[in-house]
């Protein structure tokens, strides 16, 4: 990835080359530093592109372009006001980048760096200097980062003062050099680029290493409006001159991020978030002591997961640092594509599925009707599957939740054949509030007979935007419309919450709930 520090390094170093060079032709009718500064912008513009004109790279080019210029009508500028500039040009060129969270990191990283290092009369040398720069931002954006991604990472700043140094002098001057070699001999930019290709290997083995430390990064739930509030002057105070009385109350100012902490179900109640996973199925039920995790989303690739992307995230909001019981309902990729994720990320106390074979370096149980637990007053019943059953979709665990106030039906991807056994086994006993629509909405699935069963007030479908399977039908959606019961559907509603407030049953999408004057309905 190019970083705004490739852009700055590269245009530097192309300064200096065509001052040196320009000076040493003799040709001044064009001044040296006048030309050395068109050269630079022209390349980092050009370098920029190669990364897409992300937003670090555009304030990287905007700063850039503000200094060149400066240089090329002689005039001194201050580095707030470059930073200003940099700012406003970004959002004229793409206005919505305020709601991207890289834009406040760059602008706010950079901010504090010029904050931390300017009115100091010490000089420092370089090595303490990347030392003091990356714990002025590990430790100034960390209210931040606890608000965007509840986790603050430890061994960052370590793993910075190995990387950057690695990646800035060496990996992108050399492979660089290679490019420009390719067009001379073949051969010595291909030895080149393996010499790249071995610095980048070690590196990463390294820092993989350091993520896998217990102590890499520390998680907490989402902080308060309140917490950043206190939190924000007392990152200035902390990283204010040594000669600024009483710094120390800006580890007073730090204390709300820290005792921050997600409200919890009372006793004998749940809350149940139906994850927005895209085309596949999460589902989260938390009481007031326990936590289970229902089905993880798909795998889109060895580096990606909606384990990795949306569930872990979500439970880390919630303030929550432990697993008590993983449900795979079966081994479709959309149902268990994040479990090694979830598993890797948190501890997970135990893992029940219908596939545990596919689980079998986890040491799960196999879900079988008739299991059951109780949390907090809140009771818990497997009711499927049976042995009878063949096909992978009817093998899902089907999970009985009965709550102080509420009932809910967890179906994962069952159709007919086991629609029809569940009626014929618990009758009048699958009557719930609240149902997970079985495989997505299918019309494979949501028998009449088994909504008439179940009468339930709402049926929750996880299915993700004009997915290629055209979940929900429009046969299923009108089963629902003849029980009377209300569907939402999580590529429309985003997550969607469940619990009771007051003797209530409260069904609200995330799109609503956290809907913006901007959003087009």
């Amino acid at each position: 990835m190019i970083s705004g520090s490739h852009i700055g390094l590269i245009a530097g170093l192309v300064y200096f080359l065509v001052l040196k060079l320009w000076a040493w032709t003799g040709w001044l009718k064009l001044s040296p530093q006048k030309v050395a500064a068109v050269s630079a912008v022209l390349v980092g513009v050009f370098y920029s592109g190669l990364a897409g004109f992300s937003v670090p790279t555009q304030r990287s080019v905007i700063m850039l372009i503000i200094a060149m210029a400066a240089i090329i009508v002689q005039r001194n500028n201050r580095p707030l006001n470059t930073l200003a500039v940099a700012l406003f040009g970004v959002l004229i060129f793409d206005p919505l980048a305020i709601l991207a969270v890289g834009f406040w990191l760059s602008f706010l990283a950079v901010l504090l760096i010029v904050y931390a290092v300017s009115g100091r009369m010490s000089p420092i040398g370089y090595f303490w200097g990347i030392v003091k720069l990356n714990w002025f931002t590990s430790v100034g954006l960390s209210p931040l980062l606890l608000f965007f991604f509840q986790q603050v990472s430890v061994i960052a700043p370590f793993a910075n003062m190995v990387a950057v140094p690695v990646i800035s002098f060496f990996v992108v001057p050399l492979a660089l050099l290679a490019v420009i070699v390719m067009f001379i001999s073949v051969t010595l930019a291909d030895k080149l680029f393996y010499l790249v290709d071995f610095v980048l290997q070690g590196l990463w083995w390294l820092l993989a290493y350091m993520a896998e430390l217990p102590i890499a990064t520390v998680n907490h739930a989402l902080p308060s409006y309140w917490a950043l509030f206190f939190s924000v002057p007392g990152v200035l105070l902390l990283l204010a001159p040594v000669g600024i009385p009483v710094r120390w109350l800006s580890i007073v100012m730090f204390l709300p991020l820290a005792f921050t902490e997600a409200k919890k179900p009372e006793t004998g109640a749940i809350k149940m978030t139906l994850l927005d996973v895209g085309q596949g199925l999460s589902a989260v039920v938390q009481t007031s002591n326990h936590l289970m995790v229902y089905d993880t989303g798909v795998k889109f690739s060895e580096q990606s997961d909606s384990g990795q992307n949306v569930v872990l995230p979500f439970l880390r909001s919630q303030g929550e640092v432990k697993i008590d019981k993983l449900i795979i309902s079966h081994g479709d990729n959309d149902h268990i594509g994040g479990a090694d994720s979830i598993m890797r990320g948190m501890v997970t106390e135990q893992v029940l599925t219908s596939v545990p074979q596919q689980l079998k370096d986890y040491a799960p149980s196999e879900c079988m009707a008739g299991q059951s637990w109780q949390w907090d007053e809140v009771d818990f019943t497997i009711l499927s599957p049976h042995q009878g059953f063949a096909s992978e979709n009817d093998k899902s665990c089907v999970l009985q939740i009965q709550a102080k106030n509420l009932k809910v039906l967890l179906t994962g991807d069952i159709e007919a054949a086991t629609e029809s056994w569940l009626v014929e086994t618990y009758g009048a006993a699958l009557k719930a509030e609240v149902i997970l629509a079985p495989h997505h909405g299918s019309k494979t699935s949501s028998t009449p007979g088994f909504l008439q069963a179940i009468k339930p007030k709402y049926v929750l479908i996880p299915a993700g935007y004009r997915n290629q399977f055209g979940h929900p039908h429009k046969e299923v959606l009108a089963n629902y419309s003849h029980i009377n019961a209300k569907w939402m559907t999580s590529a429309d509603s985003g997550a969607i919450t469940v619990n009771v407030q007051d003797n209530d049953l409260i069904v609200r999408g995330m799109r609503d709930t956290e809907s913006k004057y901007w959003n087009v309905k």
